[in-house]
């Protein structure tokens, strides 16, 4: 029986928004076709704290010094309660780190001046009037010096290996001086039908084809260059490109680090002590360190393994709450990755899953490092993390859990970020994420009486109310009753329910302004949210039936990031701006663009909020977005780039000049029925699709947006 997406029963064309079922099937294993796997009944805190404090007693984050370092998206200590000074985050043998500048000023007004891009379902590219763009590296290009040139016809692993990876998510671009970079990307997933001709199921596929998807999966590393002194970039062609890098499915030696590495959970026949991983997988969003280094968020792991039916009985409860099937050896989605290495196969490795779903750190410094998985930062289905330096010095690590009603993560680090480019100071920093203390939120509402799941406002005007960070585990010492920290940190999800977290719409990316300090979540979307038994739609979540997702703004008490409680709002819920469950933070509506499920978030150097989108229900093709979130033009939201038909919009970056902007090109022309020789997508090349990584710049060499 063939696997491919077209024939698979009960799936139709557009499902979850606008995902197509063939990416559905690909990127998550038909995750929404399954039963959630959130199925505890959490309490919440209930109206704990009157209105008016939630409201208004907010000490602004506006005093948090921390700055985007050198050419953007890392942030500095904010240490100027400790006396500190900020640095930046090279490796101490590139001393010209910060040559891309610095952000000037701090907040900006906020005014975007490009004209929106209108929706569209083009299959291209198209940038606002002004601005230019160009592919910097696409599916199949050259990483590894030598690589042999991509040959369609003819895959191989070993060459997949050396070439840039399919279906690019989170970029992250780090300074070598002010004209070079490390463009560092994860690969997230493939579509065998789009990658191999003649496809007609995954079980037909050669073992050697399925080692070249292998390959296709983990993370690039690329050295790039300035071009003329412009906002555009593109591959160093030659020299020794010291840092290009791959890393992959196949890579050997991932090390484990934090109180789970050598638990008996983590132990397998590969690796009898539990220290070490081979591979990484489904790496989706990431983040910029203040140390330079890269956080890769493992997510959809699951639909990787089969034989879950043949698991050990007392592991299927935890197996099934991480969404990986226990009554079927092959459940829909699964890729057979089986037949090219038997540790995907749990009844024969049943400890083998537990080896990913964590936050992998890597060095693109460093080309010779180990990639390591950080097990104090917990596992679950990591968009990714990412890290501001609290007032105190200490490292704050947030992160989302992109499944149907699961939970938003706090990391702090136990020891202080060390400011400087010294080799003391870096290697330090690069054991900050080792221990620390993991917490769950908890969120109570204002109004509750008063949500419908219509998108109403209450009487109060918002969204809003108190939250509260409740700790699961710090250091090697648990908080949660009848589970060790081993099993905290290994099973996150179920500390989670016992402690009755807030079930949230998809958390994905969640990313703090090192301008304001405060914090911005994308809840892309639930369509479960209220339908059935699922829980109804509450004031963090006020929707039924959630098709077009929201974003939350997060305020630590007392400004500071490593408080246990916070209040929160929603700014923006998501969708047509004519439809009046919409909302966008009071601005007035009919200047806004329209906007559908918010996937990636990322900041300018002067503080405005950057949004991509993923399913886009309103029908038109995927984007990016920007909006001021401080001053009068809060909530402006205006639309800044589209990207082709059947493609999702990932890992925004803008540059810490204002100079860039790069956006991640993902499963272009990734609808059902298409294939290598009958592409519903030929961008970029005008032949078949292939997914890749898209640099933007204003014309006049202004900065952009503003």
């Amino acid at each position: 029986m063939s696997d491919r997406p077209r024939l698979l029963p009960l799936l139709g064309t557009t499902r979850h928004g606008s995902r197509d079922a063939m990416t559905c099937l690909y990127r998550c294993g038909n995750a929404c076709d399954h039963p959630v796997p959130n199925t505890s009944d959490n309490a919440y805190f209930g109206d704990l704290v009157d209105a008016e404090v939630s409201r208004r007693g907010v000490v602004r984050a506006g005093a948090v010094g921390a700055l985007v370092l050198g050419f953007g998206g890392a942030a500095a200590g904010a240490l100027a309660g400790a006396g500190a000074a900020s640095a930046a985050p090279a490796a101490p043998a590139v001393p010209d780190a910060a040559g891309f500048g610095r952000p000037g000023g701090g907040i900006g007004s906020g005014a975007l001046t490009f004209k929106p891009v209108p929706p569209n379902k083009l299959d291209s590219f198209i940038v606002p009037n002004g601005y230019d763009h160009t592919v910097v590296i696409r599916w199949g290009d050259e990483v590894i010096p030598g690589a042999p040139e991509f040959d369609l016809h003819h895959q191989t692993a070993a060459a997949q290996a050396k070439q840039f990876g399919y279906n690019n998510d989170f970029v992250g671009v780090l300074p070598l001086s002010r004209n070079r970079a490390l463009l560092v990307v994860n690969h997230e997933y493939t579509n065998e039908d789009l990658m191999f001709p003649g496809f007609t199921s995954l079980d037909a596929l050669s073992v050697e084809q399925l080692k070249v998807a292998m390959a296709a999966h983990g993370m690039s590393v690329v050295e790039l260059e300035r071009v003329g002194g412009s906002g555009e970039w593109r591959p160093v062609k030659s020299g020794r490109r010291q840092y290009n890098r791959r890393v992959t499915a196949n890579t050997t030696k991932f090390e484990l680090t934090g109180p789970a590495a050598g638990s008996a959970w983590l132990k397998t026949a590969a690796d009898p002590k539990g220290r070490t991983v081979i591979g990484t997988l489904n790496n989706c969003a990431g983040g910029v360190t203040p140390w330079g280094t890269v956080l890769s968020g493992e997510e959809n792991f699951n639909q990787y393994f089969v034989g879950g039916d043949g698991a050990p009985e007392q592991l299927k409860p935890q197996l099934a709450r991480y969404g990986i099937s226990t009554t079927s050896r092959y459940p829909s989605g699964n890729r057979k990755w089986e037949r090219a290495d038997e540790r995907f196969d749990l009844a024969k490795h049943p400890n083998e899953a537990h080896r990913f779903g964590w936050i992998v750190e890597i060095d693109p410094y460093d080309p010779e490092s180990r990639p390591r998985k950080h097990t104090a930062l917990g596992r679950f289905k990591h968009e990714g993390a990412n890290v501001i330096v609290a007032n105190s010095g200490h490292v704050v690590a947030y992160m989302g859990d992109d499944e149907r009603f699961d939970y938003l993560y706090k990391f702090v680090s136990d020891k202080k970020f060390m400011p400087g480019n010294s080799w003391v100071a870096r290697n330090h920093n690069l054991t900050l994420l080792e221990s620390g203390t993991l917490y769950v939120a908890k969120l109570d509402y204002t109004s509750a009486a008063e949500i419908d799941g219509s998108g109403k406002l209450p009487a109060d005007g918002a969204f809003n109310g108190r939250g509260q960070w409740i700790k699961l585990v710090s250091g090697n010492r648990s908080y949660v009753e009848g589970m060790t920290a081993a099993d905290v940190l290994t099973f996150t999800r179920l500390a989670g329910d016992k402690v009755g977290a807030t079930k949230m719409d998809r958390p994905e990316d969640v990313e703090p302004s090192l301008l304001t300090g405060k914090v911005y979540v994308a809840l892309t979307n639930n369509t479960n949210r209220g339908v059935g038994s699922n829980p109804k739609a509450d004031e963090a979540n006020p929707r039924t039936a959630n098709k077009h997702g929201h974003v939350l703004e997060l305020v630590e008490d007392r400004n500071d990031n490593t408080s246990e409680t916070f209040v929160w709002s929603v700014p923006i819920v998501a969708g047509d701006p004519t439809d009046p469950s919409t909302y966008f933070a009071g601005y007035d509506k009919t200047k806004v663009s329209p906007i559908s499920c918010p996937d990636n978030v990322a900041f300018d150097a002067t503080g405005n909020l950057w949004i991509s989108t993923d399913g886009n229900a309103l029908g038109s093709n995927d984007g990016l977005f920007a909006t001021a979130v401080e001053g009068p033009e809060r909530g402006h939201l205006k639309q800044f780039l589209t990207v082709p038909i059947g493609a999702e919009a990932c890992g925004p970056f803008i540059t810490g000049d204002n100079r860039s902007a790069f956006v991640a090109v993902q499963h272009p022309g990734e609808i059902t029925g298409a294939s290598v020789e009958k592409p519903a997508s030929n961008w970029p090349d005008g032949d078949y699709a292939k997914p890749g990584v898209v640099v933007t710049w204003r014309v006049d060499g202004g900065p952009i947006g503003s």
